[in-house]
């Protein structure tokens, strides 16, 4: 187990330190907290206790003027309407105190001097303002103002000096309850303060730790893979920082070591290519002399080679009609073996001919109408057709592109092996059609022949590849290599059908136009007609009823 695994991760870092930014956080806020709640019951008794504490001692002291006013003015006038604000004065007090009783019930000091003012007011109703109205309302104004002197003045003047030090006593719990305002709400500006330091701090203890922990590991490793990057595939690269930095490194590297391996496998695989890509070229240029022997020998066998043969041909066959019968019968058989020798190969000189010209005596492609090739074909085959009493259908071919004179050459060698290769007795019929597969046309050709067994489908289309002698079956076994090759120059593939109940069914397909449909393309086109045995032409119901199967036992020039 690698030191890494036991080390910090950076998860538990950034967590721990934010945690621990978060408790700094929490406790500031809760002190904050606390310390609003004190500030604001402070600002609430300045603003809702002690503010109209004021304005209740100036009610109150109103409302003993008024009384002490009202009872020297009855003395005077000895008026009892001028009593009137004397009795709404005692009510004004009296809601005065209860009110400063309850604003103060947190100011026993407060309470103590309103008390003392409550005592005084007393004092002075039972000392001076009872008797004042009881001696005029007897005795007249004269008897009040009698009792008016500087006695009972100073008593009321003890009153306004009470009230005075309520007055001042008030003042006092204000200026406390002031000053408690401005300590709460420094402590809260300096918690503030210190709150925004913590953040601050954290802040930059975080980006400390981020580009100690995170960036200079992750750019030191960052410029590692660059240089492996850059082609530098052996660089070993080691992490550092935190454990996940250090295991992403060793994965790194592990892919780079795999990347070294892979790279090694490539440059060899690359160095036996080129070695196989020089044998290929060697091989090319040695094809290449190939060809240009094949095509030197094969005009050397189609001038120098036919010439003498033509002659040994020619003197052999005026052998044959002038001395025939004035030799004896081996004498005439030599030559007849003579003659058919050089007929032979003469005609297998001509079908290599054919073959080694298929691709290489070109006259470019062009749009070929298969219909009217079969026309072709039943014209060149129709000697041998009435020979064999054969029968040649075929339906509505397409319109490919290609060679037109390579694919008369291989629609007849195919109908000629249908009819070479037929069974004793029974008339051949040929049938040729075509389906449209996908994006090819698939052309068959059908007969009722000999047939082919399945496990010589493949043999057939190897030149010079014969399944029966000469004897029993003329030709050089060359014709369906020529049809293949012919397949194959027009990019198709030929094949065999071994599922055909009787006879042989040859099928090959070539590409077909593209967007092709064959509604539109074998809709157009007619069905083939060719006369039967004796004259008569087919109707196209008639054709397509016959030669729906084939066969063909072997390859045929």
């Amino acid at each position: 187990m690698k030191a890494y695994q036991h080390g910090w991760t950076l998860r538990r870092r950034v967590l721990a330190l934010l945690g621990v930014v978060l408790v700094l956080l929490l406790g500031l806020a809760a002190a904050e907290a606390t310390l609003a709640a004190k500030n604001r019951q402070n600002i609430d008794a300045v603003l809702l206790k002690t503010g109209p504490l004021r304005v209740q001692v100036q009610e109150l002291m109103s409302a003993l003027l008024d009384q002490e006013t009202a009872v020297r003015g009855y003395a005077v006038n000895g008026d009892r309407n001028d009593l009137a604000p004397y009795a709404d004065g005692r009510k004004r007090e009296h809601d005065s105190i209860a009110s400063m009783r309850q604003l103060a019930a947190d100011y026993p000091d407060v309470l103590r001097e309103l008390d003392a003012v409550e005592q005084r007011a007393e004092q002075w109703r039972h000392a001076v303002a009872q008797p004042v109205i009881t001696a005029t309302e007897r005795s007249g104004p004269a008897a009040g103002q009698a009792l008016i002197t500087d006695q009972t003045r100073q008593q009321f003047d003890g009153i306004r000096n009470a009230v005075n030090s309520l007055q001042d006593e008030i003042l006092v719990v204000r200026q406390k309850t002031a000053d408690r305002v401005n300590t709460t709400s420094n402590v809260l500006v300096a918690l503030l303060i210190i709150a925004a330091l913590v953040v601050a701090v954290a802040g930059v203890v975080t980006l400390l730790s981020l580009d100690r922990a995170l960036i200079r590991p992750l750019a030191a490793l960052v410029g590692q893979v660059r240089e492996v990057a850059a082609g530098d595939y052996r660089h070993h690269i080691e992490g550092s920082g935190p454990p996940e930095f250090r295991r992403l490194a060793d994965d790194i590297d592990l892919m780079r070591q795999k990347i070294a391996r892979e790279l090694d496998e490539v440059r060899e695989a690359r160095e036996r290519i080129e070695w196989v890509n020089s044998q290929l070229q060697k091989q090319a240029e040695e094809l290449t002399r190939s060809n240009r022997d094949l095509e030197q020998f094969a005009y050397v066998a189609s001038h120098d080679l036919q010439e003498p043969l033509r002659k040994v041909a020619s003197f052999c066959q005026l052998l044959q009609r002038r001395y025939a019968g004035q030799l004896d019968e081996r004498a005439d058989q030599y030559i007849a073996f003579a003659v058919d020798g050089a007929q032979r190969m003469q005609r297998l000189i001509n079908d290599l001919l054919a073959f080694s010209r298929i691709g290489r005596l070109t006259t470019g492609f062009t749009e070929v109408d298969l219909n009217k090739v079969m026309g072709d074909v039943a014209a060149q085959t129709d000697a041998a057709r009435q020979y064999a009493d054969a029968e040649l259908t075929w339906d509505g071919l397409p319109v490919i592109r290609g060679e037109e004179p390579l694919l008369t050459n291989l629609l007849a060698n195919l109908v000629s092996n249908s009819i070479k290769f037929r069974r004793p007795d029974v008339p051949p019929r040929v049938h040729v059609s075509a389906r449209l597969v996908g994006d090819e046309w698939e052309i068959t050709c059908q007969d009722n022949g000999i047939g082919i067994e399945p496990e010589f489908a493949d043999k057939i289309f190897v030149i010079f590849q014969r399944l029966h002698s000469k004897d029993a079956y003329p030709g050089t076994g060359i014709g369906l290599a020529i049809v293949k090759k012919i397949v194959e120059y027009h990019g198709g593939r030929v094949w065999v059908d071994t599922d055909t109940e009787e006879g042989t069914a040859i099928r090959f397909a070539l590409p077909a136009f593209p967007e092709e449909s064959a509604d539109d393309t074998l809709a157009a086109t007619p069905v083939g007609r060719q006369p039967d045995a004796a004259g008569r032409e087919e109707t196209p119901a008639e054709a397509a009823g016959d030669g729906t199967t084939g066969g063909m036992k072997e390859t045929v020039g």
